[in-house]
């Protein structure tokens, strides 16, 4: 069975696929598991996506669009002078992640898609519709914290016994959620779940990047208002490369002291260190870990009933995620060096189990949420008041506000009906675990002391 598992993100897409030999392997774009989720529409209608959608924004801003997911609830996105329905914006994303698995593969029986668990009917209809716009088997949709709790349990071994609970913290690029879910005799249930949607690493990001400017624009206010809030293409090029720096230096601050982070057009090497990002982001990780908290709460739960807590996502690898964790909830939280793959990888890990079937969505179906407020992108600062001609800063684009009443996506000609998760694969106990083996040593060993002090003694009868 050629499986395919599609996590699409905020920020990146990331596939794992499974061949008839039975391994799981990620698939690469451009060398990386990372495929960002950013959509460009060229003049002829032709949609780019990944990193050719970065590099031609630089050139048309308003045909960009890079957070596909956070625009579900518009029912359309506009690219350029075309306004495209979102699921044709996400199909492009997918497109591309299926053209790639079935080269390697040489086709899919199978794809998984994973979905945030608070999520409704109507979202995750807009998933199948993107991918069979895409060429995709219909997919069988599963919760991103139910994919991310299969993780820890068949591919980690941890174990997490009927009637527990594990708590999983996913702090993606463009949002943060927090879940709590019970192992079940056929998988695991979703206890509690809350988020922060408009709350990730592009956040962080624009932190540094505010630092920065307040650091080393004094007697560069102009250059740096040009880098900033760019009016040209070489200007929006150099704008790319310094957030491509801070994002560079702040994945490499979880690893070292301290970074080095070139700035465009001031033609300056900026010295930061993780205690000055520490500083800057703290507030935006102590949100998270109360919004975990609440969410352990709504479980019914204290922390120190938990198995663990999972960390997922890209953003989950800075360590003062994990300090603060720990220093707030007691609970040395499951840290990986790869988080991004994990909901990927995990999803794939259940149980085998047949496509949904016609309108089949995974887990209990509920109502829509009202809309939350606003989501807006990241603003740069302006150090001096800007001239009339500068346009607003095109890049990254900025969100525009959840619509109030979205138009309803089509529902598919069959009926729906809920489809279970697929039961966990039985966890195996260890040696020391199983009684009859342990009488079985035991009674090997002192028969072989009884031989050896027989050979002893006969020995010593001989001399």
């Amino acid at each position: 069975m050629r499986a395919l598992g599609i996590d699409f993100g905020t920020s990146n897409t990331v596939a794992m696929v499974r061949g008839g030999d039975g391994r799981t392997r990620p698939l690469l774009f451009d060398g990386s598991p990372l495929l960002p989720s950013a959509v460009y529409r060229q003049s002829d209608g032709r949609l780019l996506v990944g990193h050719d959608a970065h590099r031609h924004a630089r050139i048309d801003p308003s045909a960009f669009e890079p957070n596909p997911k956070r625009r579900v609830d518009d029912g359309v996105v506009l690219l350029g002078d075309a306004e495209l329905p979102v699921p044709q914006v996400v199909a492009a994303v997918l497109r591309h992640v299926a053209a790639e698995a079935r080269r390697q593969l040489g086709g899919i029986d199978q794809v998984r898609m994973t979905h945030p668990a608070g999520w409704g009917e109507r979202r995750r209809l807009m998933l199948i519709q993107a991918a069979h716009a895409a060429g995709l088997p219909r997919p069988m949709l599963v919760a991103e914290p139910v994919a991310a709790a299969s993780y820890y349990t068949s591919v980690l071994g941890s174990a997490v016994p009927p009637g527990r609970a594990l708590a999983i913290y996913d702090l993606g690029g463009g949002t943060f959620d927090a879940t709590v879910v019970r192992r079940s005799a056929t998988g695991f249930d979703v206890l509690a779940e809350q988020g922060l949607a408009e709350l990730g690493g592009l956040d962080f990001d624009q932190a540094l990047v505010e630092h920065l400017g307040h650091t080393y624009s004094d007697t560069r206010t102009a250059l740096w208002n040009g880098l900033v809030t760019p009016a040209d293409t070489g200007q929006r090029r150099a704008r790319a490369l310094l957030y491509d720096d801070v994002r560079g230096a702040k994945e490499m601050l979880s690893r070292t002291t301290s970074a080095d982070v070139h700035l465009p057009a001031l033609d300056i090497a900026a010295h930061v260190t993780r205690e000055e990002l520490e500083s800057l982001i703290r507030g935006h990780l102590a949100r998270t870990v109360t919004c975990l908290a609440q969410t352990v709460a709504g479980a019914g739960l204290a922390p120190g009933d938990l198995v663990g807590i999972f960390l997922v996502g890209g953003s989950s690898r800075i360590p003062l995620a994990a300090n603060l964790i720990h220093a707030e909830l007691g609970v040395a939280p499951t840290t990986l060096e790869q988080p991004e793959t994990v909901v990927a990888e995990g999803v794939l890990s259940l149980g085998t189990a047949p496509p949904a079937p016609a309108g089949g969505l995974s887990g209990t179906p509920r109502a829509l949420p009202p809309p939350a407020r606003p989501v807006t992108g990241p603003r740069p600062p302006t150090l001096a008041p800007r001239p009339a001609a500068v346009p607003a800063p095109p890049y990254p684009t900025p969100v525009p506000p959840v619509s109030p009443a979205p138009p309803r996506l089509p529902a598919p000609a069959s009926p729906a009906g809920p489809v279970p998760y697929p039961p966990m694969p039985p966890q195996r106990r260890a040696w020391y675990d199983e009684p009859g083996r342990v009488w079985l040593l035991a009674l090997t060993v002192m028969v072989l002391i009884a031989i050896v002090v027989l050979l002893i003694m006969t020995v010593e009868l001989l001399r």
